[in-house]
């Protein structure tokens, strides 16, 4: 049987967000244990797509960056992303600061590698 790969910066095929090409900017974004806030920025760059999120009073008023490939599912009717990491993971992530480049290198592959390190191969 062959092992899934986790692909940290393209949209899965479930979340329809490449097939539709639809910005996700506004969409509410829930943790598989709950609301986390609110997209604020998103891309579709193959290869380097991402979503900031404004976590709003939940973690201080904090942005953080999700990889797109941590979005599971989009509900394109109530617009709504969900995501398979807990709050917690997301909360533990590394700090995004508004100000920096979202291309940032360095950042986007300590992103990657904490991201890859929360996957869980049977969530698909």
């Amino acid at each position: 049987m062959a092992t899934r790969t986790w692909d940290a910066w393209n949209y899965r095929e479930s979340a329809e967000v490449s097939s539709r090409g639809k910005d996700l900017t506004g969409f509410s974004v829930e943790a598989v244990d709950g609301s986390i806030g609110k997209i604020d920025r998103a891309t579709l760059d193959v290869g380097s797509s991402y979503v900031v999120v404004d976590t709003g009073p939940w973690i201080f008023g904090r942005k953080v960056m999700l990889p797109a490939g941590t979005i599971d599912r989009v509900d394109w009717n109530e617009e709504k992303v969900y995501v398979d990491r807990t709050k917690d993971q997301i909360k533990d992530s590394p700090e995004f600061d508004d100000t920096m480049m979202s291309d940032d290198a360095a950042y986007r592959d300590r992103l990657g590698t904490y991201y890859g390190g929360t996957y869980d191969r049977g969530a698909f």
